[in-house]
């Protein structure tokens, strides 16, 4: 049981996007934690979806996967609108904070809309007018004091702070009770009111607003820390003390940025508004020796290492936000730097070197230079033969290939056309008439709703060889749990066929009929995953798929 209220730092931004934001709240955690805080986060995006997993990567980048996937059953809910289908800030939070969120960590203007919606339809009002204010801010108010209190670090403690963002921010919960939020547009106005009323509630000592702002400063090439008389004119402007007043420029690289409010007292002009500067008579200071020790080594890395990234949305990086994350956590591990080589799949087909020769012979050039080549995620038939070619490249050259969820079914569909025969080979998903359909329509899945459809969360793979090198890779264990986010997978009345031309199916859901890992027993390193490990990776502990190197074990 907790005696002390919960502490609340709410993040706050302009409409500028990629200012920083995320990061920002990610590295305030990262400070409070390292000062013995308890942290957890929630994000508030204002815009009217219920979550991120219909929208493009083009509108927000990467739709990123939390624990707690499937469909929500409480009948105080319509359908299964709310999944764990969020926002990419979130992964920022997870991976910085080491922490596990939930759905409810992301708010959205849908969800509270659809909650009080269910409320009213059940009476709940009593007969009232139900309006913006103050039913829809009450609403926002309470989620963030009920999610405050939900556990993220594996402990049944709740955080202490909890940290939230609002209108385009983020919302944040460490253990000794503080938030942080951040937000935007107009459809961001009932969070301000509610965030405003908010402050209020919880009282004097417990809410801490910190707002990040774009300082154009002309004549001058990216971010540089910030002058003096700068500072000054902030201050009287803004009506915010000196020392208050934090400048987070450009570094050389985001593992510096926690470092730059610790070198600037961030966390002590924090912890004074929240009244938590002392364990007993003792100033609070962060400890981020792993953390400095993390980004001075990054920057210290010589030996490349390339990685041919071959996908479709090649010409936005945050839309495989979480697979660069992934790659970077290994590479640091591994004393490498990482270089990525974008190959946009659709410039690897035969068109293409009619059409666009430079864009083929470069493409090529890329995929046939690099020391590994990685088919991430997707959806859609676009870039889909290019993407054959690139696992048929890796394959036959004894290239190592790993292939996230589309890239494992990729990996699968080239196999049988090339080392099978089976030329007629497909997925449903492409071709629903396809000769040979080794890829097909999953019977959980929906044809007529996109949203929240899908086999979603955290799920259990057992490895069905002990040997094999996934299982060697993530220490001999027998099973493993990875997140999902997919509708289609390998036809199980297919597999004995393929195991027999010798793929091998090393890892399979608990009923024997869900094909979650391939390997290719006679290849270097030949993996694909029907789950997607890059959401669990971490600074310090990267996912053993994307290592390729276990203390016992290495490829």
């Amino acid at each position: 049981m907790r005696n002390e209220a919960m502490k609340y730092v709410l993040v706050t931004g302009g409409v500028v996007s990629g200012l920083g934001k995320g990061v920002t709240a990610s590295s305030i955690g990262v400070v409070l934690k390292s000062c013995g805080l308890r942290v957890t986060s929630i994000k508030i995006d204002p815009y009217l979806n219920t979550d991120a997993g219909t929208m493009s990567p083009f509108e927000h980048g990467e739709v990123f996967v939390l624990d707690d996937g499937g469909e929500i059953t409480d009948p105080n809910f319509i359908s299964s609108f709310f999944c764990s289908k969020v926002d990419l800030d979130l992964g920022n939070y997870e991976r910085f904070l080491d922490i596990k969120l939930t759905r409810d960590n992301n708010i959205t203007t849908g969800k509270i809309y659809q909650s009080v919606i269910n409320k009213e339809r059940r009476g709940d009002y009593l007969g009232k007018t139900v309006q913006v204010v103050p039913h829809i801010t009450d609403e926002i108010q309470e989620w963030i004091e009920r999610v405050a209190m939900n556990p993220v670090d594996g402990t049944e403690e709740p955080a202490d702070l909890c940290k939230y963002a609002s209108v385009e921010d983020e919302i944040f919960s460490p253990h000794n009770n503080c938030g942080i939020l951040d937000a935007g547009d107009i459809e961001s106005m009932p969070f301000i009111e509610a965030l405003g009323q908010f402050s209020y509630r919880v009282g004097p000592g417990n809410f801490c607003l910190v707002h990040v702002s774009l300082v154009p400063v002309l004549n001058v090439v990216g971010e540089q820390p910030l002058e003096e008389q700068v500072k000054v004119k902030l201050a009287q402007f803004c009506h915010v003390p000196i020392p208050n007043i934090i400048n987070l420029h450009d570094v050389t690289n985001i593992w510096h940025i926690p470092l730059l409010l610790r070198d600037q007292k961030a966390h002590e002009a924090i912890l004074k508004v929240l009244n938590l500067q002392c364990v007993g008579k003792v100033p609070r200071e962060p400890k981020l020796a792993e953390w400095t020790e993390r980004a001075s080594k990054f920057d210290k890395l010589k030996t490349p290492v390339r990685i041919a990234m071959v996908g479709k949305y090649t010409g936005l990086s945050d839309s495989y936000l979480s697979v660069i994350k992934a790659l970077l956590h290994a590479s640091v591990a591994l004393d490498r730097k990482l270089v990525v080589d974008w190959v946009a799949s659709c410039d690897l087909e035969d068109c293409s070197a009619k059409e666009t020769p430079d864009a083929y012979q470069k493409a090529w050039g890329l995929l046939k230079d690099a020391d590994g080549v990685l088919v991430p995620g997707g959806f859609g038939d676009r870039g889909v033969q290019g993407k054959i070619l690139a696992a048929k490249y890796a394959r036959e050259n004894n290239i190592p290939y790993l292939g996230i969820c589309l890239g494992m079914q990729i990996a699968v569909i080239e196999f049988a056309r090339s080392v099978m025969k089976l030329h007629g080979a497909n997925s449903t998903e492409f071709d629903p008439a396809a000769k040979t359909p080794c890829v097909i329509f999953m019977p959980e899945g929906s044809k007529t709703h996109m949203g929240a459809t899908m086999r979603l969360g955290s799920r259990r793979t057992f490895f069905q060889v002990n040997n094999c090198k996934s299982a060697k890779l993530y220490g001999n264990a027998s099973y493993v749990d990875e997140r999902h986010r997919h509708r289609y997978e390998v036809n199980p009345d297919m597999v004995p066929e393929f195991e027999k031309a010798g793929l091998s199916f090393v890892g399979k859901d608990e009923s024997g009929r869900r094909m979650e890992i391939i390997e290719l027993p006679t290849h270097r390193f030949f993996i694909g995953a029907q789950f997607h490990p890059e959401f669990t990776s971490r600074p310090g502990k990267p996912s053993p798929l994307f290592l390729g190197k276990h203390p016992s074990y290495s490829i």
